[in-house]
């Protein structure tokens, strides 16, 4: 490559530059902000109907119409080798790259500006609220779901959570009733060969006194060995959360709203277990009105439909958390959840997997290029041949 291309294809790829630049700063200066995402809202935005796509296609032809004629008619009277020309033929790639991703920059500009409306801290904290105050924001026929709401679920205080087992008891004759007895889950871990030793002992002590062994095996519930050590994990104390007054079916729930990503659920799970604990039991109505509080300011920020009044919303909640019996068809906790779920679901993926080049598109982009970068390197090669073959 002489100097002269050099400098051709330097000030090219810094119009290009420009153009990129323009089309960041219309993604920045035109992203619509959080209140309008949804779930049909995505990052890449070629979809060969709207303003950024069809500009798009004028510009990237525009540009290499005029790109390719000032390079057969300035740049292609030289003969170069074969390893020059496959260098030539690397560097009209990226051309034809950089001349057909402006949609991308477009992107770019669109995810700058959400990230300063809303950062990934300020995103998370709002995860957080959500997943504290979850289990009082399900519609009133949920709470009768013994698959979201039942004593299992509790994780504090101690001796949560618990295990349920179930078992079949003669009453007469051939008549059984079931019976539910629920227990403490307890964590020992020891050395395995430590292990080894007392359960041996142990056996001969229960051979030795005619008591069953499998009474003591039955309580195991898990038995991991990790490296040198064996962690077990066994049914401790009988458990009656039926008749405990600090236990209500909000207590019963340890869903997340949406988990944080990158932190472990389970962690996730029992710190909101604790907090919402705490604001039932342990602090001052205004703690858990505070909260709520938040709430209506999170959905006004999102945009999300609600009738929520926090210091109603509050009055109820220990309302029914002091009179456990009561139906809670009276609890005013209406939202529009399935909106704010699909803003949820389109922010994950905004934070935490853009889809600058969705899969939709990749296969058409990549054919697109592979033939503009063809006709680009043919057209060079066969001009330049014809320009130097002798008459």
């Amino acid at each position: 490559m002489n100097k002269n291309l050099k400098k051709y294809l330097i000030k090219s790829f810094i119009v290009l530059a420009f153009i990129h630049l323009a089309y960041f700063l219309y993604g920045y200066f035109t992203f619509e902000g959080i209140k309008n995402i949804d779930i049909y809202s995505e990052f890449y935005r070629f979809k060969f109907y709207d303003d950024v796509s069809i500009s798009h296609f004028f510009v990237s032809c525009i540009f290499l119409f005029f790109f390719l004629f000032f390079l057969l008619k300035n740049h292609a009277r030289q003969q170069y080798s074969f390893s020059k020309i496959i260098q030539i033929g690397f560097f009209l790639l990226l051309i034809s790259f950089a001349s057909l991703t402006f949609f991308i920059s477009f992107s770019f500009g669109q995810n700058a500006k959400l990230r300063g409306e809303l950062s990934q801290k300020k995103y998370n904290d709002d995860k957080e609220l959500l997943n504290v105050l979850n289990p009082f924001l399900y519609n009133y026929t949920s709470y009768y779901s013994e698959k979201l709401f039942n004593y299992e679920n509790i994780l504090y205080p101690k001796p949560y959570p618990v295990i349920k087992e179930e078992k079949q008891v003669l009453i007469f004759h051939d008549q059984f009733n079931t019976e539910t007895t629920y227990y403490s889950i307890d964590t020992l871990k020891v050395l395995t060969e430590t292990y080894n030793k007392v359960s041996q002992k142990t056996d001969s002590v229960f051979d030795f006194t005619g008591l069953d062994v499998n009474i003591l095996k039955e309580r195991i519930i898990k038995k991991t060995i990790i490296g040198d050590s064996t962690q077990i994990v066994f049914k401790g104390l009988e458990v009656s959360p039926e008749y405990d007054k600090d236990i209500c079916v909000f207590l019963e729930n340890k869903s997340l709203y949406k988990p944080v990503i990158g932190e472990p659920v389970a962690k996730q799970q029992y710190e909101a277990a604790v907090k919402r604990y705490n604001l039932l039991y342990k602090f001052k109505q205004d703690s858990l009105k505070s909260r709520f509080q938040k709430l209506d300011t999170l959905l006004k920020k999102y945009n999300i439909e609600s009738r929520i009044v926090p210091q109603k919303l509050t009055s109820q909640v220990f309302y029914y958390a002091k009179n456990q019996e009561r139906s809670l068809n009276g609890i005013e906790n209406y939202f529009d959840r399935k909106a704010l779920n699909e803003k949820f679901e389109a922010l994950d993926r905004y934070f935490y997997n853009p889809n600058y080049l969705h899969p939709n598109i990749t296969l058409v982009f990549f054919v697109v290029l592979a033939l503009v970068w063809l006709d680009l390197f043919l057209f060079y090669i066969l001009f330049n041949y014809k320009k130097n073959k002798p008459d």
